[in-house]
């Protein structure tokens, strides 16, 4: 299999990968309807580049390394459930608040939209699984390697997976009618979302122990 192939073949698989429902996926449209696109964008920008640093490490070696030093693997679960079980519970802890949504321009807002990112950002890596995923696709389609410019068409594509993906859950879920029924449930979806982020944090975090 040349590299061309390997790396569509690669493409397939994390496209699968990308658009399954996770905690990614369920801050970026929670984001969407209660702050907008502006915001949301932003975050997607936040899980390209996360997803740009997990391809990045895992081109470097990163199962080889985690596998010679297992340590090193639990504790990149723990912090990373631990960090989504907050997540969850920030959620959890506002579902009753009331949400004001902000109609100030987007130029107007450049706090909120560095925090959106980093928050994206923050999400995507809060999941090693991620980083490992990626370091066995490309294993097995690039068994002898990858030169710099397929290294580097690899990393790109990546990006633009992850960032077009969401971007596209931020467009859809910031129309008026998600909004709408988001601001009316908000009490439900929130506590639904966030025990959803807190329990897969939590199952995350307790799989942490060395084999």
């Amino acid at each position: 299999m040349n590299e061309i192939s390997s790396l569509a073949a690669i493409f397939g698989v994390l496209c699968v990968g990308t658009v399954s429902p996770g905690p990614s996926f369920v801050m970026v449209a929670r984001t969407a309807v209660s702050s907008g696109q502006a915001e949301a964008t932003a975050a997607s920008l936040g899980m390209g580049i996360g997803g740009v640093i997990f391809a990045i490490v895992a081109l470097a070696g990163l199962q080889a390394l985690l596998l010679a030093v297992p340590t090193l693997y639990v504790v990149l679960k723990l912090a990373g459930g631990l960090y989504l079980a907050y997540l969850g519970i920030r959620i959890l802890r506002g579902a009753g608040e009331p949400l004001t949504v902000s109609s100030e321009p987007a130029t107007k807002r450049e706090g909120s939209l560095l925090r959106s990112l980093i928050f994206g950002l923050g999400t995507q890596l809060s999941n090693p699984k991620t980083a490992i995923v990626y370091a066995s696709v490309f294993a097995t389609f690039l068994p002898n390697g990858v030169g710099f410019q397929s290294g580097v068409a690899l990393v790109v594509m990546v990006f633009l997976l992850e960032t077009s993906w969401y971007a596209l859950v931020a467009l859809v879920l910031s129309a008026e009618k998600p909004r709408k029924a988001y601001l009316r449930f908000k009490s439900l979806i929130d506590r639904v979302a966030g025990g959803m982020i807190f329990l897969l944090g939590m199952k995350l975090a307790s799989s942490a122990r060395v084999i």
